[in-house]
């Protein structure tokens, strides 16, 4: 396959999320050649949203303590999240951790940024949700203060960076690559603005992946910004086996056989998308921690295998 990257979801959720799967699938994908690894993050399941959130959020390990895991056993493949919702964690905690992870991945981290969804969520944390968009360019510019070389500062209306020094520094420069999610139009004027690339969630329309990214560009361009330079990362919801149908009666794109799924990524590598991740975690079979942990791990296996990228 040419013209897109291929990542894969690391096991984080369910019955196949086990310290022996996270190490064996990580080096298993750096040897395939996946370009990415990719983990992400969900704090509670409130009682009364238990039936009707999917299983995938049910039961999920802390996505930076997954990747820390990760790079202990692979030597080439990026460590990404997608996301951390950035109103649960302080950005100096957030810094310290991504440039915690990313020297001891050598410079392998990528750090994908929401602004969180669920009410529960934000009381568990202690915030508000209001303004919480208007919060993200400031985290940002804390992000970037803390990873600067040598003594920082920063001011704002949300948050303080008082003068000092944080170290380790990341390893590469400038800290690690911000990517940021969201699919409301300011959400995603605010990756063309701000961000070194968007991040889709589960919830994205891929029939509309083009226009999509079109708006995330056009706000780059109106900022002075290349918007060739920006990153398009699909999560890449796989639904392998019989080809499923969307609201629309269409099958949905990343369901059917191998040959369908692996046609679907240049599909949508023609619309813009730089790279894909593809994420089991939303399998059922693989993700629920109802699934039979062996069936669930020899699933994803295969899958694994079948959907690596040609070298």
């Amino acid at each position: 396959m040419t013209g897109i990257l291929i990542g894969f979801g690391a096991p984080v959720s369910g019955a196949w999320a086990t310290p022996q799967n996270i190490a064996t699938f990580a080096a298993r994908a750096d040897q395939l050649g996946y370009a990415s690894l990719w983990s992400f993050q969900r704090l509670i399941i409130p009682e009364d949203k238990r039936t009707t959130m999917e299983p995938v959020y049910h039961s999920v390990l802390d996505p930076m303590a997954t990747l820390a895991y990760a790079a202990a056993v692979t030597t080439r493949i990026r460590l990404g999240v997608a996301v951390i919702n950035a109103p649960f964690v302080s950005p100096a905690y957030l810094a310290k951790q991504a440039a915690s992870l990313d020297v001891l991945s050598a410079g392998r981290h990528d750090l994908g940024l929401g602004i969180g969804w669920l009410p529960e969520e934000f009381e568990l944390s202690g915030v508000q949700m209001a303004r919480r968009g208007a919060r993200t360019a400031e985290y940002i510019q804390a992000l970037h203060a803390l990873w600067a070389g040598g003594v920082s500062e920063f001011s704002g209306e949300f948050y303080q960076v008082p003068r000092g020094d944080v170290a380790p520094k990341p390893v590469q420069p400038g800290g690690p690559p911000i990517l940021l999610g969201g699919l409301a139009r300011p959400a995603l004027e605010r990756v063309g603005r701000l961000a070194d690339g968007w991040v889709t969630s589960s919830r994205t329309d891929l029939s509309r992946i083009a226009e999509l990214i079109a708006i995330v560009r056009g706000a780059a361009e109106a900022a002075g910004r290349d918007p060739a330079a920006l990153r398009v990362v699909c999560r890449g919801v796989v639904r392998a086996g019989p080809p499923q149908a969307g609201p629309d009666g269409q099958r949905l794109l990343l369901s059917g056989d191998i040959a369908q799924i692996r046609a679907d990524a240049e599909s949508l590598a023609d619309q813009g998308v730089t790279e894909i991740f593809y994420d089991l975690n939303w399998d059922r079979q693989v993700g629920s921690p109802d699934a039979d942990p062996v069936a669930a791990t020899e699933r994803a296996a295969e899958l694994l295998e079948a959907l690596a990228p040609a070298t």
